[in-house]
């Protein structure tokens, strides 16, 4: 994993401003919304909801604001209509990236997504164009500074648990499972009051592209800020090596 440290693109977004918590917060909240609606406010029941309560607290969300959300999505008259739709494409220097979005406005969502490509030089392609190049896991980033527990003891508490493969970086251990143990996961590293400063199914690509080209890195750039300014989208995966 050397030259892709999800850990230091994970600071670099939390050092930004107080507003990326917002939107953190409000990306965080679509999710739990509407995985209630698709399958009821007990975690216990609902392998999504219990999903997104661990990227939650892993964005140290806090819990009255999580119950909050559930408790209102879950309420008579909830009026939760967002629809997730997922946008692939291509980014200059043969790059792929993947956009979820959950929108109550799809003509809105599609012109946003489309505009942010097109002024980065990219372009939206069908369904499954770039998808096939990524691989869907759980990912865990813990912070060392932040952890007690000896390398060795963590990655046997992790494989133990469940996990596909435990990776030390210089600064930080990442811990990747498949969809299904990432839950159980999870719950082994709270049990051992062990936090993460990330916890979430993500896609993670199966080769990085480098761009050398100081345009492409502009406009690319360029795609990705705009992506991430829209309140419609809730991710953005990429292929683009950025160190």
């Amino acid at each position: 994993m050397s030259g892709h440290s999800k850990f230091a693109n994970i600071k670099h977004k939390k050092e930004k401003n107080d507003a990326a918590k917002g939107k953190i917060f409000t990306i965080i909240g679509r999710e739990i919304a509407v995985a209630v609606k698709e399958g009821g406010p007990d975690p216990n029941n609902n392998f999504k909801l219990a999903t997104v309560i661990a990227k939650a607290k892993a964005n140290n969300m806090p819990n009255d604001t999580i119950e909050r959300g559930i408790k209102k999505a879950s309420g008579e008259g909830s009026n939760v209509d967002y629809k997730a739709i997922t946008y692939e494409g291509y980014g200059p220097g043969g790059t792929a990236i993947i956009v979820e979005t959950l929108t109550d406005n799809q003509n809105r969502t599609a012109a946003n997504v489309k505009a942010a490509f097109s002024k980065g030089n990219g372009n939206v392609g069908t369904p499954g164009c770039v998808s096939y190049m990524f691989d869907e896991k759980g990912q865990i980033i813990i912070d060392k500074e932040e952890c007690e527990m000896p390398s060795d003891d963590l990655m046997m508490l992790v494989l133990d648990a469940g996990a596909d493969d435990f990776l030390e970086e210089d600064d930080s251990f990442e811990i990747l499972t498949s969809p299904d143990a990432f839950q159980g996961v999870v719950e082994a590293l709270n049990e051992n009051k062990i936090a993460s400063v990330s916890a979430e199914i993500t896609k993670i690509p199966q080769n990085y592209v480098e761009v050398t080209d100081e345009n492409n890195v502009k406009y690319l750039q360029r795609i990705l800020d705009l992506l991430d300014d829209d309140d419609d989208v809730q991710a953005v995966y990429h292929n683009w090596d950025e160190d």
